[in-house]
């Protein structure tokens, strides 16, 4: 008898764990699953591109070339917000402290991710740890332009004029650290002919006093100054790239002009924070790869004196480190400072 009226509680007891474990397994797979889901689902709101520059220049124009293809290949607004400051600097740290989501990205220059740590102290963010790196967009060589009235004609007679009057031939710049600057001082080391570093608050005042006659000779990104050397209000004297380029085929490259090792492309490129779901990786590097290389979007691009790049991942992250310590030697022998 006493068996027998244990037997059936024994039974439930065991039924009851058994439902137990049961509803903890559907519970555990419906949160994975709904992971899984969340993930492959993204984007389910706008996404926020952050350029940590003000509106109208290069970068922020490649993130707002790419805003549109990113919107119809994914489904959902890509916003450019610009985040100024500190060439850079405040910009990236906002994103490097964005939640890994999906939702925040940055299309950023070579000064955020390869000249920063040198030039500024106690940055807040590191290029090469705190950020999921995409790709690099696209690529253009700086240009060595001059105004009309200034004597030489070729890089050489450039060179000899320096040489002749040390330290006196002003070349204007976008600020100090910036892709056109560290171009003059790495040009400086090469030809062992130093000029005047005139630096700017941005491209578009140094532009306009090289017209103005008010500085000598500027290395200028491709793109910014194409029209006024195509009307003749700047002259150019070579371009930084290893070939001509496209858009400027009868200038000879830095090399032709008897000055090697002085090759030097302005590039613009995508990450996110630290940290994206692997699957959100994936996507949003597709997009962004297949945008670039999109007919139309490649004629508008070569237009400007761009040259699309459109890389891995990794192949990013190689040519990061590369950059790094390239203009780390560049900005240590030229005692280069922000002051």
């Amino acid at each position: 008898m006493s068996q027998s009226s244990n037997s059936p509680r024994m039974g439930l007891a065991a039924l009851a764990r058994r439902c137990a474990a049961i509803a903890i397994g559907v519970a555990a797979g419906a949160a994975v699953a709904g992971t899984a889901f969340a993930s492959t689902a993204w984007p389910q709101k706008a996404v926020a591109v952050v350029v940590p520059f003000p509106p109208g220049g290069s970068t922020d124009t490649i993130a707002r070339m790419l805003a549109q293809p990113l919107n119809e290949k994914l489904g959902q607004p890509f916003v450019v917000e610009n985040r100024p400051g500190a060439t850079g600097a405040i910009g990236a740290t906002y994103v490097k402290r964005a939640p890994a989501d999906g939702y925040t990205m940055m299309v950023a220059s070579i000064g955020v991710y390869a000249v920063n740590p040198f030039l500024q102290k106690n940055l807040a963010y590191d290029p090469a740890k705190d950020f999921d790196l995409l790709t690099v967009a696209v690529r253009a060589p700086n240009v060595l332009v001059a105004n009309p009235k200034f004597p030489a004609g070729n890089l050489q007679e450039v060179v000899a004029h320096m040489k002749k009057n040390p330290g006196k031939v002003t070349f204007a710049n976008s600020g100090a650290g910036s892709s056109d600057h560290l171009t003059a001082a790495l040009f400086w080391q090469k030809t062992g002919a130093e000029g005047l570093h005139v630096p700017y608050k941005g491209g578009a005042p140094a532009i306009s006093d090289l017209l103005a006659g008010q500085v000598d000779v500027s290395f200028q990104n491709v793109n910014a100054v194409l029209q006024h050397i195509r009307t003749g209000k700047l002259k150019a004297l070579a371009v930084t790239s290893g070939k001509r380029s496209p858009v400027l085929p009868d200038v000879p490259t830095m090399a032709e002009g008897g000055v090697k090792d002085v090759e030097v492309y302005s590039w613009q490129a995508a990450a996110a924070p630290k940290g994206l779901p692997a699957d959100v990786k994936t996507r949003l590097h597709g997009a962004l790869v297949s945008s670039l290389k999109e007919e139309g979007m490649q004629k508008k691009l070569s237009e400007q004196g761009f040259e699309v790049v459109a890389n891995t991942p990794e192949q990013f992250a190689a040519f990061e480190q590369q950059e790094l310590k390239r203009w780390k030697e560049v900005i240590e022998k030229g005692g280069i400072t922000l002051e």
